[in-house]
């Protein structure tokens, strides 16, 4: 096979896993909108709903771990497609399901996602079949790609959330509107599967090294863990839905608007990646992990003590377009920085603790506000993400992936 051939067949590989992420990810940017409607419409309260949450969160970060860990020694494209027939399973369960204690059981092993965090059962292998099939002066560009296009996939999600309305407007019964969704949910698990199936069926690695799931890369991918679960829990002290209730008490700032400035600093963010890839091939990816992401803290925290709205406004979308450029060149970094082998274990054990580090902050920031401290979650958040930024700096400096050295 010549080298035309080959980069010929790596590029479709890479863009039928661009196509499944964007129907997974618009899939569940209407799923994490509908779900507690539809919770609602069958009658149970905000407990029941929350629980079911925890459920979904909780059987996704340990289904991630486990795939991870095992997804090296498993052909990538068999664990994709099985992932895929989860998802269709998840949805059609939830279209025809009414029971409260299965639902919840179908929660902590599907698919279903209720936030809007990148932890799931797909994200590993994903993430090492893109390291496998990019050559190394193109993977980071590769994964911007692949960020955008999730980010954008889970915008549109979110509009399509109000489709059950339209339907009712049509004649169609709320509930019954809201399964259809559902229904439509299942079905882009198998549109996805489609293309989960075209992707190159590749063997484990051989000489049993998959053997274990981490290897030389051991100490590595602990300390990058370690980090990035800092880095988590600082941002769990400004999510969205905090950083909207500032807003609201700070600056009495209706909810319209808020939606309408949430909307533009996500598409700010999502653009931001393709900026970060051009960035990290002229100064590197720790250096542009670090040297975007202490501005954008230095925003927020310029933020929490403006004196009006239009100035803590443009603080924040200084904040929103800096502030995840190290997504991409954070995914490139990990997949670089340990073998092949390794990749899948890497991506789960470096993201798992960050999205269980989030969780945590949140309430003290709860207690904070309650107390009536209301700029200091912003201060504590840029302050631990500064630290988290020398810190990296300090320990990966001279840790280089191969196109820098």
């Amino acid at each position: 096979m010549d080298a035309s051939t080959r980069m010929t067949k790596h590029s479709a590989a890479i863009a039928h896993l661009l196509c499944a992420r964007a129907l997974r990810d618009f899939g569940d940017g209407f799923v994490a909108v509908l779900l507690p409607a539809y919770l609602l419409a069958l009658g149970l309260g905000p407990v029941q709903v929350g629980m079911l949450a925890t459920a979904a969160l909780l059987g996704s970060a340990l289904m991630t771990l486990a795939v991870g860990l095992v997804g090296a020694g498993y052909d990538h494209r068999r664990l994709l497609l099985a992932g895929a027939s989860l998802m269709i399973a998840t949805g059609v369960a939830f279209a025809v399901v009414d029971d409260y204690a299965i639902l919840l059981v179908v929660a902590f092993a599907g698919t279903v996602n209720p936030s809007a965090g990148s932890a799931s059962v797909f994200m590993p292998v994903e993430h090492a079949v893109l390291a496998r099939e990019a050559r190394d002066a193109e993977r980071t560009r590769i994964f911007a790609r692949y960020s955008l296009v999730g980010a954008l996939a889970a915008a549109a999600g979110s509009l399509a959330a109000a489709v059950p309305e339209l339907l009712g407007h049509a004649g169609l019964g709320h509930l019954a509107a809201l399964k259809i969704m559902f229904v439509l949910y299942a079905a882009l698990g198998g549109v996805g599967g489609f293309f989960y199936w075209r992707l190159p069926r590749r063997p484990p690695s051989p000489d049993g090294a998959a053997k274990a799931a981490l290897g030389p890369s051991r100490r590595i991918v602990y300390r990058l863990a370690a980090l990035f679960s800092l880095d988590a829990f600082a941002g769990g002290f400004v999510v969205q839905s905090l950083l909207a209730l500032w807003l609201f008490e700070r600056f009495q700032m209706s909810v319209a608007a808020a939606g309408v400035f949430f909307f533009w600093a996500g598409v700010v963010s999502a653009f931001s990646f393709p900026v970060a890839a051009w960035l990290a091939r002229r100064i590197g990816l720790v250096n542009t992990m670090v040297y975007t992401h202490i501005p954008s803290s230095v925003a927020l925290v310029l933020a929490a003590v403006a004196p009006s709205l239009p100035l803590a406004l443009a603080l924040l979308l200084i904040r929103a377009a800096l502030s995840q450029m190290d997504v991409p060149t954070r995914s490139s970094y990990v997949m670089a920085v340990v073998t092949e082998a390794e990749r899948a274990a890497a991506a789960s054990l470096t993201s798992v603790p960050r999205s269980l580090a989030a969780s945590v902050s949140p309430i003290l920031a709860g207690a904070l506000f309650a107390a009536s401290l209301r700029a200091w979650p912003l201060v504590i958040c840029g302050a631990l993400k500064i630290l988290y930024d020398a810190l990296l700096l300090l320990q990966f400096r001279h840790v280089k992936p191969p196109e820098e050295r």
